[in-house]
């Protein structure tokens, strides 16, 4: 797959999974409790996920790159 594709699967994941946690912001004090957990457990655990892919795609695969040899500190 693409790096392009790749970042703009993340960068559409980013603004769907953003959309709830903008009401739970505007949305009045009285409702909120009502989907708090799942704004917290939920959405923005993929929102963190999805944003560090939208902006460091190559540099979080080489992070999980299995053939790079370990440093081990002296």
């Amino acid at each position: 797959m693409k790096e392009a594709t790749k970042r703009s699967i993340f960068r559409w994941i980013h603004i769907i999974f953003g959309i709830p946690i903008l009401g739970y912001i505007y949305d009045s004090p009285s409702d909120t409790p009502n989907y708090a957990s799942a704004i917290r457990f939920v959405f923005l655990p993929v929102l963190l996920v999805s944003g560090c892919g939208c902006g460091k795609a190559t540099s979080f695969d080489d992070f999980f790159r299995r053939d790079r040899p370990i440093k081990v500190p002296a």
